[in-house]
């Protein structure tokens, strides 16, 4: 991608994050960059087309992020394997990073915003908004979670217990004057839930220099 197109897909998204998909024209859009209605269609031919690109780049960063943390980036059926090696310390890790990557990455952090605006009124940003946002992580993070837990129904709700406060600590973050105590929150929240998770499914805890020492393993 040019940097062109890049600074045209940033200033959108940002302008949307403000005010909404629809309250945002072309001829904003062009005048926040500096540039004429005309140089802006050379790149993209209509605002439509700037909002499948931004759509097309958070799925590529999705799948990306995905593989750099060593998390599965396919479904359960056709990565079967990936779930199997996905251990409780990279969804510590993963998970951790996911927080700062919807709130403190402007990109990500705006298409956030987005989607949180539009949901109501829009029903594709409805939907793109229960897929990165709301019901799509929730499932993902059940099929994590059912390797190593049998039931379906349990695995749905240690997702649900896992997740549940990493959504509402996003809207926190957002109006928070102290941003960095909520980082802490989620950094809490997930230690503890992970150090428990271990401890109950495969019987150990963590030492101060990250390793891990055996304990009675809970059926």
């Amino acid at each position: 991608m040019s940097d062109t197109k890049e600074k045209i897909l940033t200033a959108a998204l940002g302008l949307f994050a403000e005010d909404g998909y629809e309250a945002v024209s072309v001829s904003r859009i062009a005048g926040k960059l500096g540039i004429t209605k005309g140089a802006l269609y050379r790149h993209y031919r209509n605002k439509r087309a700037i909002f499948e690109s931004i759509v097309e780049q958070m799925s590529k960063n999705d799948y990306e992020r995905a593989k750099a943390y060593e998390m599965p980036g396919s479904p359960p059926e056709e990565g079967k394997e990936d779930y199997k090696n996905t251990a409780p310390e990279k969804i510590r890790t993963y998970a951790k990073a996911q927080f700062r990557y919807w709130t403190e990455e402007a990109f990500s952090a705006d298409f956030r915003k987005l989607l949180t605006l539009e949901q109501y009124r829009n029903p594709e940003m409805a939907e793109l908004y229960q897929q990165y946002l709301a019901g799509g992580p929730l499932r993902y993070m059940a099929d994590v979670f059912s390797e190593w837990i049998n039931s379906k129904q349990d695995a749905m709700q240690t997702a649900l217990a896992f997740y549940s406060p990493l959504f509402l600590l996003y809207s926190v973050y957002d109006n928070a004057e102290n941003k960095e105590s909520v980082k802490k929150s989620v950094d809490q929240h997930i230690d503890s839930f992970i150090n428990r998770f271990i401890q109950e499914r495969i019987g150990c805890l963590p030492k101060n220099n990250g390793d891990f020492y055996k304990t009675e393993k809970k059926n």
